[in-house]
């Protein structure tokens, strides 16, 4: 229902932003990557049918159109958001039209942006230099499916699809969503998800509409209560319910805003000009 809903916005550009959690400790620490997808095309285009009892076709479907415009969509976001390297992940050493098309153009896309870096790797390596040594990412595009794999081992990279946001653009809309997409739908009702996704990218929407102050509030009360480490969900070790996290975000953007009230230097008024006296003549 969502890849129908993306391509009738024309939702073309998912964006995963992976950070690190200040305080909250992995096994690779200091990671800050985008994982940029194009989310119409691809293994997902659902375009399947049994030709004949027992044997399934799926189709992918690779256009030059939408490998180019998401190539310079993730070339564009890394030159606003003073990134160095591009990665195009790929598999075109096996599929060489569909993938070889993608790698094609991102290569082509690249001589266009020649202050920002670019390389190329195949899915597979991909994968395991991500669990290996994944500080060497920056922006990484890549078609539909691998994507959609990727995102979610680099979620788990940081502490989870309770902690990552992403967004999915068009020329005209943005949709601002947790990262992985994952429902959680075992969580209904029960008061245990982890909001921080969610709330992460309500400072991206923030970002996207001008608010900027707002958002690096908002952002810093969200680091604030993870790095203090006092409530966490249970994904990442706590033992706090979703209200209670949320609640403590709201204290610390209480405190925050109090803070900054306090630190406001007030200026005195300066005294009234006192009338010159008439002079008797």
């Amino acid at each position: 229902r969502l890849g129908q809903d993306c391509r009738i916005l024309d939702l073309y550009a998912n964006v995963v932003n992976v950070r690190s959690l200040p305080g909250f400790h992995t096994r690779h620490n200091n990671l800050d990557m985008v994982i940029i997808r194009e989310q119409l095309e691809g293994e997902y285009s659902c375009l399947e049918h049994e030709s004949v009892p027992g044997v399934v076709e799926c189709l992918k479907i690779m256009t030059r159109r939408n490998c180019e415009r998401i190539a310079k969509f993730a070339f564009d976001f890394a030159v606003r958001s003073r990134r160095k390297t591009v990665t195009a992940v790929h598999k075109a050493n096996i599929m060489k039209l569909g993938d070889g098309l993608f790698l094609e153009t991102c290569q082509n896309v690249s001589k266009l942006y020649p202050h920002v870096n670019f390389n190329s790797m195949i899915i597979d390596n991909c994968c395991m230099q991500l669990v290996s040594n994944p500080q060497q990412f920056d922006v990484m595009v890549m078609p539909n499916l691998y994507g959609n794999i990727v995102d979610n081992l680099a979620a788990g990279l940081v502490g989870g699809a309770g902690v990552v946001p992403g967004v999915s653009y068009g020329h005209e809309l943005a949709l601002f969503e947790p990262g992985t997409r994952h429902s959680y739908a075992v969580a209904s009702g029960r008061d245990i998800a982890n909001p921080t996704a969610i709330l992460l990218a309500s400072c991206l929407l923030l970002r996207h509409i001008n608010l900027n102050e707002h958002a690096d509030r908002l952002e810093s009360a969200i680091r604030s209560v993870i790095e203090s480490g006092r409530v966490l969900t249970a994904d990442l070790g706590g033992r706090s319910t979703t209200s209670q996290f949320t609640d403590a975000v709201l204290s610390q953007l209480h405190f925050v805003a109090r803070s900054t009230r306090r630190t406001i230097v007030s200026i005195p008024r300066l005294p009234r000009k006192q009338p010159i006296p008439k002079q008797d003549s």
